[in-house]
């Protein structure tokens, strides 16, 4: 999910689960940090909606975790409201305010019923993508902020799904609009063409039949349309969309013949700007490789980025874990996005290396899966009828709650300009379209509309993938990489020539 820290999403939970570090009340940021008499904005549960995007360039979070440019240890987390306050009067209240949670009732029903990680930290302190490049590769390739070069091209390092299949194991990746997952480059081969799958055509349908891979990576709607609004949970799309979309995912899952043998994962990139408490790693963090960011911060990847929310689902989890600190495999170890594939190398035994040091050094979780010796047949499911053998009824379990309550007080808005997070997938669809060699290839994203890159991006997806079906019959090798040659029609029409090289 999108651009939120775990003390706005489930930080109020504390109220009625105290084992969780989350929110008592008293929490505050004074709008000038150095000032002891500024005044305080203290945190809230009264977030309803946020229309207006939240700093979270390096440069902003280093000040809402320091309060300057000095760096401290433990880290203050004392400058959100004055960050926020330079870029609206009204911005820091809603970055220090957080969710009751009544209003995310899938995800308080999940953390109730399952795990929440209450110590999970973003890889670094920067923005959406090079945080998912940790989720997928331990590392961003020394990508401090979103440099278009390198989103388009492709990026070049080692990823899981690499891993995987290097070890006979399968994945797959069910994507809505445009799989981001295709910013590494070794996914655009022609392998693994057949991995991607529409989640509104086949993800129903492969859970139901049993036939999901070992390896499973779903991605939202990142596009606000009428019909089919952004459901990634990125302000300012509606949180009430993501929710279903959670609830919609755990309930599909959980009537599949392989839910005994499954875990789902729910995280976010980053945290978006909004407040939370918990002073991040600052110290004893490795560098994943070595590289340092670009000026003008040279940042060298060895501190963590706030923390956010972070559920762990599988019926081989206890009711109401908290799950906190790791215990190894170093004593600076701390959960964050490079747990994922740390954690996949292990569960699955995996002969290849860790991809980086910051995965052979980041917290592990796949221990919580032995502590039972058998499933648990009592998590919620989503059969709406009764269940009969021979003369013994067994009664229903209930649904995950439904969400029944719009968070946003109007629709989507189809003709908005796109976010900086949209804009990269344009440039990435741009590449899949081959229309990255245009000279009107700049202003692409800078001219379309919400609902027009959508199309862009749907369209541009749907050449690439046929383009690669047409290689693989045509015999073409296996791990060549699939690129497109641009219409000579249209700016926005897709690549109409394929090429391989």
């Amino acid at each position: 999910m999108e651009n939120r820290s775990f003390d706005h999403i489930l930080g109020w939970l504390k109220s009625t689960r105290p084992e969780i570090d989350g929110l008592t009340g008293n929490e505050f940021n004074r709008l000038n940090s150095s000032d002891p008499i500024s005044p305080q904005i203290h945190v809230s549960n009264d977030a309803v909606f946020v229309d207006s995007d939240p700093g979270h360039s390096i440069q902003a979070i280093t000040e809402q975790i320091f309060g300057s440019t000095r760096l401290t240890d433990p880290a203050p987390m004392n400058g959100f409201a004055q960050q926020a306050n330079s870029m609206s009067t009204h911005m820091p209240k809603n970055v220090m305010s957080g969710f009751k949670p009544e209003l995310v009732p899938v995800y308080t029903e999940l953390a109730n019923e399952f795990a929440v990680l209450d110590r999970w930290f973003a890889s670094v302190p920067a923005s959406t993508q090079p945080n998912r490049f940790y989720v997928h590769s331990a590392t961003s390739h020394g990508a401090s902020s979103n440099v278009r070069k390198d989103l388009i091209h492709g990026f070049p390092q080692k990823t899981i799904f690499d891993s995987l299949d290097e070890n006979g194991l399968s994945f797959g990746i069910y994507y809505q609009n445009i799989p981001a997952t295709m910013f590494f480059k070794s996914l655009r081969k022609i392998k693994h063409i057949t991995k991607f799958h529409s989640y509104s055509l086949k993800f129903k349908l492969h859970a139901k039949l049993g036939m999901l891979p070992n390896y499973v990576v779903i991605e939202q709607r990142y596009f606000d349309k009428n019909i089919f609004p952004a459901n990634d949970d990125h302000p300012s799309h509606d949180v009430a969309e993501g929710q279903k979309f959670v609830k919609e995912v755990y309930e599909t899952l959980r009537a599949s013949p392989q839910w005994k043998e499954m875990a789902l994962l729910i995280t976010y990139d980053e945290h978006g700007g909004f407040y939370d408490h918990v002073p991040t790693p600052v110290s004893g963090v490795p560098s994943p490789d070595g590289i340092v960011g670009p000026e003008p911060f040279y940042f060298r990847f060895d501190r963590l980025g706030v923390r956010v929310p972070t559920l762990l689902i599988s019926p081989w989890i206890d009711k109401g874990t908290v799950i906190r600190k790791p215990d190894g495999p170093t004593p600076t170890s701390e959960f964050e996005h490079s747990s994922i594939p740390a954690t996949v190398k292990r569960l699955f035994n995996l002969k290849s290396n860790f991809l980086t040091k910051r995965d052979a050094w980041a917290g592990s979780f796949e221990k919580y899966f032995y502590l039972r010796d058998t499933p648990r047949e009592d998590c919620p499911v989503s059969i709406d009828y009764f269940l009969t053998c021979k003369y013994v009824w067994i009664p229903k379990t209930e649904k995950l709650q439904e969400v029944k309550r719009s968070l946003r007080p109007f629709g989507a808005r189809e003709d908005a300009k796109l976010s900086e997070f949209q804009m990269e997938l344009i440039q990435l669809a741009s590449q899949l379209n081959g229309d990255h060699v245009l000279n009107t290839y700049p202003d692409i994203g800078k001219n379309m509309t919400v609902n027009e890159a959508n199309q862009y991006a749907e369209d541009a997806v749907h050449r690439f993938l046929e383009a690669g079906k047409a290689a693989i019959k045509a015999g073409a090798d296996e791990s060549t990489i699939v690129t497109m040659k641009p219409s000579l029609t249209s700016r926005t029409s897709g690549g109409s020539l394929s090429s391989y090289q």
